[in-house]
């Protein structure tokens, strides 16, 4: 315990190097000096004495170092003395109880304390954002994944359901047909993901306020919220639009130059060599995106522009990339599985009342996609996007606020902020 402040290793035989039986001038602690010779008659408290080995004579009485007992500052053998201050004064270290105990627990106006979090506080401030304000939470993410998955279902009725799928497994398909069904795949597949964005950055942006405010104990409704987010939704789209583009543009780097070489030294080399840019550029994307997790808070909280907000972020993760990139994880897997719970059995329940059946559903691999599956399949996606939007927008939320508590004392402007007095006096923060 020689590196925690605030305390001393005590009692033990020198290890600085000094000679056992060297002496020193008495100090202020109370110390013996050199009268006190380590040739004194032993009395009743001392510790017995080993053949050929010598306390130093700067070493005190063993009793004195015993722990304290009884009542502090009664000054009997084998009692701590009392703290600076008489009975309940403060500690020299801070005033934790007697000197003895832990920290005070850290002030919680709203769903978390306010001092650096740990994993699963910063989950379970999440669900108690969620579980606390469910009337507003659960509403936005209601209404935001009942108008992405409608808008979603009727693009894939309209859209996917006219493509002709069944091309991609037929061995005579010309050239021309699998380019006209790959198109219109992947114009779905970009449209999907454009009403997938719009709803992701609207929860965002309305939970990131719910959540700041649930930190300091404050309600909110959903008009407040949006009133708040509304300035700066624009810019939010475009934070996520252009971190899109950036992973997509790295994706396109690292597979380029394996690209270029099956062009001009044949296919198999250029397979390996696209396939091992494509990993790298993966890992260098995931780092990127990583140190840029934190910028949607950034700019919901601090009013931040888009390029601010994303330094701001990467300003933040230094240094914490590990703990970041692990507790981002851990919330998206719980989210994956909470929705796979809930979407599964709605996909076996709409391919049972699809046309062939749960059997030719889990068999077909192509086209034939009916409305009865869509609607039913979208009913279960509504569940599981309710319940998810609030748990992946929080945990980055509040994991923004963690950090910032971490290396800014965030916490004492929170504090007093929900008018908590006194918070960092005693150590608090």
């Amino acid at each position: 315990m020689n590196d925690t402040p605030g305390w001393a290793s005590p009692g033990s035989a020198p290890s600085d190097g000094r000679e056992p039986g060297a002496s020193g001038p008495a100090g202020s602690d109370g110390r013996p000096g050199p009268e006190q010779s380590a040739d004194r008659p032993r009395q009743s408290g001392d510790a017995p004495r080993e053949p050929g080995v010598k306390w130093s004579k700067d070493q005190p009485p063993a009793a004195q170092w015993s722990a304290p007992t009884g009542t502090p500052g009664a000054g009997g053998p084998g009692q701590a003395p009392p703290p600076p201050g008489g009975p309940g004064g403060q500690a020299p270290w801070g005033g934790w109880g007697n000197g003895w105990g832990g920290p005070p627990p850290a002030a919680k106006p709203g769903v978390i304390p306010l001092r650096p979090l740990g994993v699963g506080e910063l989950l379970d401030g999440a669900v108690s954002t969620m579980r606390t304000y469910w009337r507003t939470v659960l509403g936005i993410s209601l209404t935001l994944a009942v108008l992405t998955e409608i808008a979603a279902v009727l693009l894939q009725g309209f859209v996917l359901g006219d493509a002709d799928t069944e091309v991609l497994d037929d061995p005579s398909a010309t050239l021309g047909e699998l380019t006209d069904v790959m198109g219109d795949l992947l114009l779905s597949s970009a449209a999907l993901y454009g009403i997938t964005l719009i709803g992701t950055v609207a929860a965002t942006a309305l939970l990131t306020t719910v959540t700041s405010r649930a930190v300091l104990g404050r309600p909110v409704t959903t008009g407040e919220a949006w009133r708040d987010a509304r300035p700066q939704v624009l810019k939010l789209f475009g934070l996520i639009l252009l971190l899109g583009l950036i992973a997509v543009g790295i994706a396109a780097v690292g597979a380029l130059p394996g690209i270029l070489v099956s062009v001009s030294a044949g296919a198999e080399v250029g397979f390996g060599l696209t396939l091992l840019g494509l990993l790298a550029a993966a890992v260098f994307a995931a780092w990127l995106m990583v140190r840029l997790s934190l910028a949607s808070p950034a700019l919901m909280l601090e009013k931040q522009g888009i390029v601010r907000a994303m330094r701001r972020s990467a300003r933040l993760v230094r240094g914490s990339w590990w703990r970041v990139f692990g507790i981002q994880l851990l919330a998206a897997i719980i989210a994956y599985v909470v929705a796979a719970i809930i979407v599964i059995p709605f996909t076996f329940l709409a391919a049972a009342f699809s046309g062939e059946g749960v059997t030719g559903f889990v068999n077909t691999t192509g086209g034939d996609i009916g409305w009865t599956f869509l609607i039913l399949s979208g009913v279960g996606s509504v569940i599981g996007s309710m319940i998810t939007f609030p748990i992946t927008a929080g945990v980055t939320v509040l994991l923004y606020i963690d950090q910032r508590i971490r290396r800014e004392a965030l916490d004492l402007e929170l504090a007093r902020a929900a008018g908590v007095q006194d918070h960092g006096a005693t150590g608090g923060s």
